[in-house]
């Protein structure tokens, strides 16, 4: 392995400089995003989720504004507005497009069955007491 120039410290992987390392006290991301700071999915998620008072057939409830927000959508897709009716046929072309969230809705294959069933037997084997 190469030497430091001093001769006391070995270097190599994992174990770079003494000058080179970083120094306590000084973030090694100086211009990263700080604590705290929210990304903009948490920003959005935080807004569109907030609760709204609105009318609707003369009664006022609360909605979120997400709720509220595609109520007018398909509402004005409704009445033949065509911007409308293509941001909620894109918006339904990429939810149909995404898989699943929950793998059991998709259901099992022949071989997830087999492998179920062989846990299943192990299991049980298990749990069984011994002679």
């Amino acid at each position: 392995m190469p030497r430091n120039p001093t001769g006391d410290y070995e270097i190599g992987y994992g174990k770079p400089p003494r000058h080179t390392r970083f120094k306590k006290g000084v973030s090694g991301n100086p211009r990263g995003r700080r604590k705290g700071e929210k990304n903009l999915r948490v920003i959005l998620n935080r807004a569109l989720t907030e609760p709204l008072r609105v009318a609707e057939n003369g009664r006022r409830r609360t909605a979120s504004k997400l709720e509220v927000i595609l109520t007018r959508l398909i509402n004005a897709a409704v009445q033949a507005d065509l911007p409308a009716i293509k941001v909620l046929l894109g918006l339904l072309d990429s939810l149909e497009a995404r898989p699943e969230a929950d793998p059991a809705a998709a259901g099992f294959t022949e071989e997830d069955e087999q492998v179920i069933a062989t846990i299943r037997a192990r299991t049980a084997a298990d749990r069984e007491p011994g002679p």
